[in-house]
């Protein structure tokens, strides 16, 4: 081959490697830009379980996560100020709630009207630091452990947070138990601090009064992240349904095949959705919730977007 003739090839060469840079550069630009819609496509999944004693009266309870309120969401505030229409008999709220130093305002200002409703809640890494920018395809490595950086720096306003809560009468179960009663029927409560921080302690269930076991009831579990561990460990302790959020769904999504991580030892089928996790004979209904928001340093989701949960516990009989 002559100098001329070499020449061309490696002019032809570059010319088909720039173009197929610049096809995957607009491939790239389109998804991103699919994804800055599809995170504001705000979903009510609904979900039915049977977990209550027989005879007793349905209880709507309204599953939030991951909420990741930054100032000037208009679109996320006025979502969640609309979900109040739905009247939720308890709002479960586990954690996630912030992604900016100055969010809390907003976030407390999105959720009045709901905190007109009884609520418990539990925290995740980000309700207590701030996300970071970071390299968008670590996370398609698996779960980042303790990811969230504990540096003073970055905390957020958690106290002040956690204050709004409490003033409107919403419970904080991070490493706590305990029972509130609602009619004829008892709510047993047990949850845990963010197990992707190592944070959690299992509390156990109240112990209530000698006949509280033949009392009419019902033990509702939280935790921020569904690390198998804790699944394990609610379980086995006698829990009659779990929530649960941090995977936001695996965020970005294989259209037909679902997520790729879950940022923690959850399957990934079980990402999003109603399942059962089972151990050693038992069997417990498990919501895992795809979350309402996302970092701000990864504004986008695909093929999975944003949801809130109303689920509906009725009775066994």
């Amino acid at each position: 081959m002559g100098l001329e003739n070499v020449r061309a090839a490696l002019r032809s060469l570059a010319t088909t490697a720039a173009l197929g840079a610049g096809a995957a550069a607009a491939a790239g630009g389109v998804a991103f830009g699919y994804g800055l819609w599809e995170r504001n496509r705000f979903a009510l999944r609904e979900e039915t379980v049977a977990v209550l004693p027989p005879g007793m009266p349905d209880l709507r309870v309204l599953h939030l996560s991951d909420i990741h309120m930054v100032p000037g969401q208009e679109t996320k505030r006025q979502w969640l100020r609309s979900l109040a229409d739905l009247r939720p008999g308890l709002v479960v709220n586990t954690g996630d709630n912030l992604s900016h130093p100055d969010a809390v305002p907003a976030l407390l200002e999105a959720l009045e009207p709901l905190m007109r409703f009884p609520g418990v809640y539990v925290p995740g890494s980000n309700c207590y630091f701030a996300p970071q920018p970071k390299n968008p395809f670590r996370y398609l490595l698996g779960s980042s452990g303790r990811s969230a950086s504990t540096s003073p720096d970055l905390e957020l306003p958690w106290r002040r947070m956690h204050a709004g809560f409490g003033a409107a009468g919403w419970l904080n179960l991070a490493n706590r138990s305990l029972s509130v009663p609602r009619g004829p029927l008892r709510l047993d409560f047990s949850g845990v601090d963010d197990p992707h921080l190592l944070l959690d302690s299992y509390a156990g269930w109240p112990r209530g009064s000698s006949t509280a076991a033949e009392a009419p009831h019902v033990r509702i579990a939280l935790a921020h992240a569904p690390y198998q561990r804790v699944l394990d460990t609610f379980t086995s302790g006698g829990a009659d349904i779990i929530f649960a959020g941090h995977t936001h769904g695996g965020q970005v999504c294989v259209p037909g095949y679902g997520a790729v991580v879950t940022n923690c030892d959850l399957p990934t089928w079980r990402a999003r959705g109603l399942s059962t996790w089972e151990l050693d004979g038992r069997s417990v209904p498990l919501n895992v919730s795809a979350g309402i928001g996302t970092s701000r340093f990864a504004p986008v989701r695909i093929a999975c977007p944003p949801e809130a949960v109303l689920v509906t516990l009725t009775s066994r009989g």
